[in-house]
C-alpha cells in the first residue's frame, strides 16, 4: 500500500481551509494531517511535521505568505510549498515562485486543478493554475499589440515625442524642427490617435514608460 502524500494547510478563513481539507482528504493518495489560521503558529511547527506539500494562503497573518515560504524553506527544506490567493495576478505568482513556493492556485480554482498542483510539485515540477496561465498569455497580447501601436509612430512623430519629453511647448517644438505650430499639433493629435491615447498626460507617462531610451 502506497504511503500517503502529507499535507498541511494554512488560511486565516477557518472555513475555505477546513473545505479544502475535506476535498483533498476525498482523495485515498492524500492526507491533510493539520490546518493553521496563521503562519506562526505554522512555522513553529514545521519543522516537527515535515509535510510534504504546504497549501499556503499568500493573505494570510501575521506573516504574509509571501514572506513565510522563505522561512518554511529554512525551517522545512524538503516541504514543497503551493501558494493560493484571491489574486489572479501574475505578479503575485511569480514573487510566490522566486521566493521559494513551487505551485500558485488561485481560490477560483476547481479542486481538480488542486490535485494536479499536488502531483505535479511532488514530481518536481512547478504548476502555475491556468487562471494566472490566461492572465498572463492576455497581457503578452496587450503588450504586443502596444508595441504594434508604438512601431507605427514615424520618425517625424518620435521627434516630436521627444522633444515632448523634454518639455517643450508646441512653439518650441515648432522652432526646433523647422514646422509651423499647427503641423506641430497636427503631429501631436495622429499620435494620440495612433497610439489611443486621450490627452497628453497620458502620452507622457507611456513615453517614460515605454520610450525611455528617446
Amino acid at each position: 500500500m502506497s504511503t500517503k502524500i502529507k499535507i498541511v494547510i494554512a488560511d486565516d478563513h477557518v472555513l475555505i481551509a477546513e473545505t479544502w481539507a475535506t476535498l483533498i482528504n476525498l482523495d485515498p493518495g492524500y492526507e491533510v494531517i493539520k490546518v493553521y489560521n496563521n503562519t506562526q503558529a505554522l512555522l513553529d511547527e514545521v519543522a516537527t511535521l515535515q509535510p510534504q506539500i504546504i497549501i499556503l494562503d499568500i493573505n494570510i497573518a501575521p506573516i504574509s505568505g509571501l514572506d513565510a515560504v522563505k522561512l518554511i524553506r529554512e525551517k522545512s527544506p524538503d516541504s514543497r510549498t503551493i501558494g493560493v490567493s484571491m489574486h489572479n495576478q501574475p505578479s503575485f505568482a511569480k514573487r510566490m515562485i522566486s521566493n521559494g513556493a513551487m505551485g500558485y492556485v488561485t481560490k477560483n480554482s476547481p479542486k481538480a486543478e488542486m490535485y494536479k498542483a499536488i502531483n505535479e510539485v511532488m514530481d518536481g515540477r512547478t504548476y502555475i493554475c491556468s487562471e494566472i496561465k490566461d492572465r498572463i498569455t492576455q497581457n503578452i497580447l496587450i503588450e504586443d499589440e502596444a508595441s504594434a501601436r508604438l512601431n507605427s509612430l514615424t520618425d517625424r512623430e518620435l521627434d516630436v515625442i521627444k522633444l515632448l519629453k523634454e518639455g517643450c511647448t508646441t512653439e518650441q517644438i515648432s522652432e526646433k524642427l523647422s514646422l509651423s505650430p499647427r503641423t506641430v499639433d497636427t503631429h501631436r493629435a495622429r499620435i494620440l490617435k495612433k497610439l489611443k491615447l486621450k490627452n497628453s498626460l497620458s502620452l507622457i507617462n507611456l513615453i517614460h514608460e515605454r520610450l525611455p531610451y528617446l
